[in-house]
């Protein structure tokens, strides 16, 4: 057994998943993904610290306090995960050979300012090491960066080899805070292709929790009573991001309340009405990115949070008739344990010494090792 764990806490903030992996050996790690999900955990971000977090998204006073001691609220919540899965999965710390933390996304701006721009990951490796005595490999994004890539998404070629292969042309969209579609390649890796596509869940969490209360918008319900604002809709989609061409990447630095504040303008609107906007919206982009880049796609698998609105996905197909639309536990791997999987497999990339970037997906000068090890 090759046993690692990952850990994410995405843009949705909602809290972190982790699974517990076993990659069978391999005379060539880098490429065998027959992996075996043995456990898989959810803890739900406290109220306190996801509101911190949040805040933290934007410029406030004594970030760099409130930020370390953020981080470590979160590396306690991800170790309680951690001892989670080892006790679902009836294994030792001992037998894990590392946990792949990714940490929660502040702010993310490569390549703007000084042409190098960053991506800050909050985290605290080494407390995580600390509490959970064993190796955590961490900050996978930076290195990309320095490379003259976006530093995500980083995923795609996790996607290629868990779903690739597939009898037609197929695509998976990951739908947590922020869409990002992956192009699976024909055969051939190097066509391997994926970006960010506009935004998830975050505008439609942000929307529900204003004018309900609640966290998100069970199965899209409250989207389905309301109708699409055709002008708010326009307006969303003219912002020049949509069209900028890959390799991209965005995040709450963009897609944020004031981003939707300011379309909204002021006016009057039912809550209901642009609730059912920013699910189109986020149906939309995805759909007319993929019908740009992959017009021969015929199958789209779907994971993250998105999954379960059914109203999303029954837009999603909508949009494109003849495109089987589906979750991607249909091709094996439940989704809310693919992101989870994929820094599981990023942190064995690492301890192998293979590379975890792709270059024709990030824009990246080269293939790169990602990720830094905090010893346990």
């Amino acid at each position: 057994m090759s046993l690692y764990i990952g850990l994410m806490s995405g843009t949705s903030m909602d809290g972190v998943d982790g699974v517990l992996v076993d990659f069978p050996a391999s005379s060539d790690p880098g490429r065998s993904l027959a992996l075996t999900v043995l456990a898989h955990a959810h803890a739900p971000m406290p109220a306190a610290l996801g509101a911190e977090l949040l805040a933290l998204n934007r410029s406030g006073p004594d970030e760099l306090h409130r930020a370390a001691l953020a981080a470590n609220a979160l590396a306690e919540l991800q170790a309680g995960v951690v001892a989670r899965l080892l006790d679902a999965g009836g294994q030792p710390a001992s037998a894990v050979r590392a946990a792949g933390s990714h940490g929660q996304t502040l702010r993310h701006r490569p390549g703007e300012f000084d042409g190098t721009g960053y991506t800050l990951q909050l985290n605290a490796p080494a407390l995580l090491a600390e509490r959970c005595s064993i190796d955590v490999v961490a900050d996978f994004r930076t290195r990309d960066v320095a490379a003259g890539g976006q530093g995500a998404p980083l995923v795609p070629a996790f996607h290629a080899a868990v779903f690739g292969g597939g009898s037609q042309p197929r695509a998976v969209l990951n739908v947590g805070g922020i869409a990002n579609l992956t192009l699976l390649p024909d055969g051939d890796a190097a066509t391997l292709r994926g970006f960010d596509c506009g935004p998830g869940n975050a505008l439609l969490d942000h929307w529900s929790r204003l004018h309900t209360g609640q966290p998100f918008d069970d199965d899209g319900r409250w989207a389905a009573t309301g109708q699409v604002d055709t002008a708010l809709l326009a307006a969303l989609l003219a912002d020049a991001w949509f069209a900028k061409p890959p390799p991209k990447s965005t995040g709450r630095d963009l897609f944020n309340a004031e981003w939707l504040g300011r379309a909204l303008g002021g006016a009057a609107r039912d809550p209901a009405d642009v609730q059912a906007t920013l699910l189109e919206l986020t149906a939309r982009a995805a759909i007319d990115a993929l019908r740009a880049a992959a017009p021969g796609t015929r199958e789209l698998l779907v994971c993250g949070g998105g999954a379960f609105n059914g109203a999303l996905m029954r837009r999603l197909a909508a949009l494109w008739p003849g495109l089987q639309v589906a979750s991607t536990a249909s091709a094996g791997l439940p989704p809310l344990q693919v992101e989870a999987a994929a820094f599981a497999w990023l942190a064995r990339q690492c301890c192998e010494r293979l590379p975890g970037n792709h270059p024709g997906v990030t824009g990246a000068h080269g293939e790169r090792i990602l990720g830094a090890i905090y010893p346990a």
